[in-house]
């Protein structure tokens, strides 16, 4: 990586945000704040993952681009304030990264990935005050992550406080006391009371899939593009029969669904 570029680049965007938010520059971008920016912060980081999940290089490259530019706004805005600046983030987490890798920088010696995940929550432990009660660790988990994911990082983090919060039976021993209390409360005609056991039995899934190293919201983000995959291709195919799907019988519409998953599955 050419270094001499690299600083021209990064000083040439600070440089542009800060024109943009100054006397003279752009009054839209002067207008925001950090509550207005926190919409699009999120956006740009969902446009990201996507990207990624497309598998296109151009557009990993321009969505990276766009989260970058409002990190560095939300940046300036805290300069304007006199709070910090971009260079307080960038120092401040070059520390932060060299500090939680002493098996990289230091002399701390580590076996496997799973060696380097312990250290890494003993030494955030530490930095944020040692010992503290299980709940204010858990709250230091953003309340606005999306609820699948949320929910794996909640499992993760009580299963590096103590290891026998993972499983240690059968799964679907895990499993069944969830699934009998949904069933009692199904059968009680029990809406809380499914909404409850529900939770419970979604959560418990999370779990067992953060234990067998996958993650819950990446999954299901999957099938929901297969879904829609095999339901645009259930609709051509019913619109070529001449089927409007509206109209197709459950006879048509089942077969017609049955046919586009071995469509989507070979494609």
């Amino acid at each position: 990586m050419d270094s001499e570029k690299l600083s021209k680049a990064v000083l040439a965007l600070v440089q542009l945000v800060a024109r943009l938010r100054s006397p003279g520059g752009c009054p839209w971008d002067a207008a925001q704040t950090d509550s207005t920016l926190k919409v699009y912060l999120l956006e740009e980081a969902y446009e990201v993952v996507q990207a990624v999940e497309s598998r296109s290089p151009q557009d990993v490259c321009l969505e990276l681009g766009d989260l970058l530019f409002q990190i560095l706004f939300l940046a300036q805005m805290a300069a304007e304030r006199k709070e910090f600046d971009f260079i307080d983030v960038v120092e401040k987490i070059t520390q932060k990264m060299i500090h939680r890798h002493p098996h990289v920088f230091g002399r701390a010696r580590v076996k496997d990935a799973a060696d380097v995940a312990a250290n890494w929550s003993k030494i955030k432990r530490a930095e944020k005050g040692g010992c503290r009660e299980m709940s204010s660790v858990l709250k230091s988990i953003p309340d606005n992550l999306p609820a699948l994911l949320r929910a794996h990082r909640l499992s993760e983090r009580a299963a590096k406080l103590n290891p026998h919060f993972e499983n240690q039976g059968d799964f679907s021993e895990s499993l069944r006391p969830h699934l009998d209390a949904l069933a009692d409360a199904v059968d009680g005609h029990d809406p809380d009371g499914v909404g409850r056991r529900m939770g419970e039995l979604l959560f418990t899934l999370v779990n067992i899939m953060r234990q067998w190293r996958l993650n819950a919201e990446s999954i299901l983000r999957d099938f929901n593009q297969s879904f829609v995959e095999r339901f645009e291709t259930m609709e051509r195919n019913l619109k070529a029969s001449g089927i409007n799907l509206d109209e197709a019988t459950a006879e048509q519409f089942k077969a017609a669904w049955n046919n586009a998953q071995d469509v989507v599955r070979k494609s």
